[in-house]
Formats: C-alpha cells, structure tokens, sequence
C-alpha cells in the first residue's frame, strides 16, 4: 500500500501471510520501482559521474541517466534505501540536493505554486512595507508567520494595516523595480503545458501582483487576496475571507474534481508554512529553499537547484525543455 509523506508517495511494508495463494504471490511479486534523483544548481554544474556511479553501486541502483550533464542525473532503485537521510545530509554541503520517488506516475498535469519566495524572489508585503516605512517591522511579522510561528491570517491583517495611506501607484513601482523572478520558472510552466499540465498560482500576497507574475511566467490562472482601496490609496484591509492555508488545499481539491484528477496527477511548490496543507496532499509536494518547519516536513526538498529542478523531478530531460520566446 501506498503512504504520503509531504506529497511524496513512498511505499509501507506489509505483513506476508505464512501461506499464499497464486493471486496473492503474483501481488507480492509487483514491487515499487524507485527513483532517485540528484540535482545541482544550474549556474554551478557540480554532479560528477564518480558520484552518481559510487552511489549508484552501494544502493544496487540501474544504470545512471543524465537529465543535464553536470546538473541532473537520476538512476532506479527496487527498495528505498535505509541511509537515504544520511546520504542526503552528506551531500548538502556539496550544492546536491537528493531526492526519492516512486517511479510510476512521476509526470504531473497539474501544477499549483506559491508565488512569494517561490516563483518570485521577494516577499510583496515587505516590498511595500519598505515603501511604506515599516519594512523591517513587517517583516519580522513574515518571517514568523512563514516559519509557522504565527496564525496567517491575523498576520496578514496586522501586516496590511500598516500600509494604510500608501498610495496604490507605489504598487506598480514595486513590480517594476523589485521583484525578480525565480529563475527556471517560465521553462517550468510551458514545459509542463506543453506536455498537458495545467498551471495555477495561488497566493497568500495579493492579486495586484499575482496578475503581473501570472501573465509573465505563463500561468492559466491566479488566485490571491486584495487589498482594500480608496481615492487612490490603500485603506489598511483586505478582503475577507483571507486566502491562506485553507484555501490553497481548497484550490487543489477543487482543480482536481474539475478536471478528474487524482491528488497523485499534482505538483504542488511552495516555501512557507501556509503551503503546507497543499504540499501535503499533491502527489509530489515540493519544498522550494523552503523555510525550515516546512522543509522538515517535505521528503522533496530543493535547496540548491532553481525551478527547473521541478522538471527533473519529473523525469524531464534538458532536451524535453520548452523555452517560451
């Protein structure tokens, strides 16, 4: 039987009974197939073969695949190794990250992502906190609630309180000259549409940003939450019922009855403890740099590697990459 861990199928032992029957023996014969992956940051290729053979060899691996020479490889495993853990600790400090799925069903065809962090380098309320003159106050509240150390929604509304008076222009100055986006994050999405996923940004910020950042990295759809205006400035609200935790495991269930998935057909990225719900129920739920109490929590975790590690997770090849124009 399958179990969940953060999104991450991973095979449970059972008990064999003493005595089989031919139906049952042909059920004990069909075991998991495993996948492990190792992936290093683009811009510093650092895997080397050495590595994945030296690896491959003391887990009884197959024969090792290069996704990208330099930057991804993967091999396939008929049981979970019991080091695994140690192996990926051992290897963090050397920019790998290590990852273990079951091979089966690894390509997704819905994608959910959270925005803040993750597909963009900035936290939007910070950004205009600093705007505003309470950036450091507001984002000491961030990190808290991120980290878990906070209730979301009393903290965005505590947040967005401080913001009152600020003109709503300073927003399109904020997109303009502060927020960057993750790299590898338009070859994730149109990759993904290319093969058939659908693709959805949901957000705890706020819906002034998630329009830009949908539009420009190529989402179907985006969901967040907005902020409260008048005669051209921000009231110090946002509208109820606040998108938080809830209503990002909400969305997902909701696409996938639209669509007639199964939570297995998803992939769900974000970094703060707000997306843990969702992380939890995707069928590959990933911890992109993710602060540590979600991290902790997620056995697909990406510390090193940009956005495009999210299609080697897949099984994608560097060949397989749509690069939008």
């Amino acid at each position: 039987m399958a179990g969940y861990r953060c999104g991450v199928r991973v095979a449970c032992p059972g008990r064999s009974p003493a005595i089989r029957t031919p139906a049952i023996q042909t059920i004990a014969k069909a075991r998991p197939m495993y996948v492990a992956t190792l992936i290093t940051n683009p811009e510093t290729p650092r895997l080397e073969a050495s590595l994945i053979e030296a690896l491959r060899n003391a887990w009884g691996g197959g024969a090792a695949d290069w996704l990208n020479p330099g930057i991804a490889a993967e091999f396939t495993l008929t049981t979970r190794p019991d080091n695994f853990w140690q192996v990926w600790q051992d290897l963090q400090p050397q920019g790998i990250d290590l990852a273990l799925q079951l091979a089966q069903g690894r390509r997704k065809r819905l994608l959910l992502a959270d925005m803040d962090s993750t597909m963009i380098g900035q936290e939007c309320i910070d950004e205009l906190a600093d705007e505003a003159g309470v950036g450091a106050h507001v984002a000491q509240i961030t990190a808290r609630a991120m980290n878990g150390e906070l209730e979301f929604e009393e903290a965005l509304r505590e947040r967005v309180a401080l913001l009152r008076g600020l003109e709503v222009s300073i927003i399109a100055k904020v997109i303009r000259e502060r927020i960057t986006f993750t790299p590898g994050g338009q070859e994730l999405i149109a990759t993904m549409k290319a093969n058939g996923a659908y693709a959805m940004l949901v957000s705890g910020g706020f819906t002034a940003f998630t329009a830009h950042v949908a539009q420009a990295l190529g989402f179907d759809q985006h969901r967040a939450n907005l902020l409260g205006t008048e005669a051209g400035r921000l009231t110090g609200s946002v509208a109820e019922p606040i998108l938080g935790r809830a209503a990002k495991l909400a969305t997902l269930q909701e696409l996938v009855v639209q669509f007639g998935l199964s939570v297995d057909d998803v992939m769900a990225v974000g970094d703060g403890a707000n997306d843990l719900a969702m992380l939890d129920r995707a069928g590959a739920g990933v911890a992109l740099h993710a602060k540590p109490v979600v991290a902790a929590q997620c056995d697909l975790r990406v510390n090193h590697g940009d956005l495009t590690a999210l299609l080697y997770l897949q099984g994608y090849r560097i060949d397989d990459f749509v690069t939008p124009a």
